[in-house]
């Protein structure tokens, strides 16, 4: 063939290639933007699903159940993922989301709400990794980063329009359309799916069985951490008798995963992973990132109307530039690793950045505007932007492919138990703070909601705000040393050359 012919034959498969690539992230941008926005829709019509169904006792189990089951199902969705391919799985998640989406949609008690919340949690909980794994089965590790911005503009997207399309529900149709809008995107995200999502199919040796003890244990170890760190500090103290059990139970599950693990020929969560420098530094890196950004959404909005006294559309508002320079981040870095291969600098940047933008907003006075609380917010999720994608890159660079989905699993897993832990600590120290300071500083004076702070008298007003300052701006200051803890971690990552090929040995 002369070079013309296989230059052009070369153009055609690489336009070939491109085409295949768009083709999969479009599939998966509709999965992100499915399970994105469940995150995000939901929040805004909670208080008016309860007093709808009247069950303020209940109301903790309509987030912990979500929680719970999508916890307990990431590794296993990883490693069954490996073995039988992503497609199947991740169809199998996203019928097990819609599912649970009609359930809670129709439900007309808490309870069918909170059994609708689960069923969805057995499929979100496996969306966003296998997305991710999705994306290592076809493209190498040093192009990787040139696609990250798609994934993570609907990342971006949702954060965005999620809380806000939230709160119109909740001011206009109802909260039922929190759980109907699920079902049609989980038909467009399932033909998307069929259709455009085109992956190779995994070689499992004969003789090769699933390790339905493994994956039994490890959804204990994930249920039980979860359970720790939603409850403790905040429904219940640390040292108490039910957060005792509850850690017994759990050093006793990961003493017999462990001996289970080492004993059957595919295991759920194999002991090499863990054994594995690149990973376990990380993935640590990625649990003290997620706490400090779950710590700020968590918390900061509501500072944003207690303190700056504006409504909670406002305050989404406000949240807008995290989500954009997050983008931002992930895909300039994206982009530049892609370019250059070298990726260690700029998780230790956004560590760092991570605490400078945390030490800002521990430095806010209660009369601040809050553009300024815009911008610092904005640096913490620049750090986290140059940081969270990469991180996952070492992990997924680090394993033959042949383990990726459990790899993504276990480092999924980890972070989300980090975002557990950032919320559960930042709740259970600010709440204390500021129950101590009303009782001293206003004694008799119970907190009011944002709205009905707004309708007290402008004294009071600024009283409260105050104290919630007051409260708050500590905690930011002690969350700060985790974005330098992150850095650290991330320098020590040993440089691995990205690999341009996809070992599918």
């Amino acid at each position: 063939m002369s070079r013309a012919g296989r230059g052009d034959a070369q153009a055609a498969e690489s336009g070939g290639q491109r085409r295949g690539i768009v083709l999969l992230f479009s599939s998966l941008a509709l999965v992100m933007l499915l399970a994105s926005l469940n995150s995000t829709v939901f929040a805004p019509v909670l208080p008016s699903l309860v007093a709808s169904l009247q069950g303020l006792d209940m109301m903790p189990w309509v987030l912990a159940a979500y929680l719970l089951a999508s916890v307990a199902v990431m590794p296993v969705c990883g490693r069954v993922s490996d073995a039988y391919g992503r497609k199947p799985v991740l169809l199998a998640a996203i019928i097990a989301f819609a599912i649970g989406s009609l359930i809670g949609a129709l439900a007309q008690d808490m309870e069918t709400v909170i059994v609708g919340r689960a069923v969805q949690g057995l499929g979100g909980g496996g969306l966003v990794l296998l997305s991710q794994a999705a994306v290592a089965d076809v493209v190498p590790a040093r192009e990787r980063g040139r696609y990250a911005g798609i994934l993570g503009g609907v990342f971006a997207a949702a954060s965005v329009g999620g809380p806000l399309l939230g709160g119109w529900f909740a001011e206009g149709p109802g909260w039922r359309w929190a759980f109907w809008i699920n079902v049609p995107l989980s038909v467009i995200a399932a033909v998307g799916v069929i259709v455009l999502l085109r992956l190779p199919v995994p070689s499992r040796p004969e003789g090769t069985r699933l390790d339905f003890g493994g994956m039994l244990l490890m959804a204990v170890v994930a249920t039980v951490v979860s359970l720790i760190a939603s409850w403790g500090g905040t429904a219940l103290a640390w040292a108490s008798p039910e957060i005792l059990v509850l850690a017994a139970i759990g050093l006793v599950a990961i003493a017999a995963l462990v001996l289970v693990e080492r004993r059957v020929s595919s295991p759920v969560m194999p002991p090499l992973v863990f054994r594995d420098r690149d990973f376990l530094l990380s993935t640590v890196a990625a649990l003290l990132l997620f706490a400090v950004m779950f710590g700020v959404l968590g918390y900061v909005p509501t500072y944003l109307q207690m303190v700056g006294r504006i409504s909670a559309v406002s305050a989404g508002l406000h949240m807008v530039p995290m989500a954009v320079v997050m983008l931002v981040g992930t895909t300039v870095s994206g982009m530049l690793i892609s370019r250059t291969g070298r990726y260690r600098l700029y998780p230790v940047a956004g560590g760092v950045l991570v605490a400078v933008g945390m030490l800002l907003l521990a430095l806010l006075g209660p009369d601040a505007s809050v553009w300024w609380v815009s911008l610092h917010v904005g640096i913490v999720g620049l750090g986290l932007g140059l940081s969270t994608q990469v991180l996952l890159l070492v992990v997924q660079n680090a394993f033959p492919h042949s383990i990726v989905g459990t790899a993504t699993g276990a480092h999924s897993l980890i972070r989300q138990i980090g975002a557990l832990l950032g919320t559960a600590v930042v709740g259970s120290l600010f709440t204390a703070t500021l129950a101590n300071l009303m009782s001293t500083r206003l004694p008799g004076v119970v907190l009011p909601s944002p709205e009905a702070l707004r309708a007290l008298p402008e004294q009071v007003q600024t009283a409260v705000a105050g104290l919630y300052n007051e409260a708050l701006t500590p905690v930011f200051a002690w969350m700060a040393p985790l974005g330098v803890l992150a850095a650290i971690a991330s320098g020590l990552v040993s440089h691995r050359p990205l690999a341009r090929e996809i070992d599918r040995r």
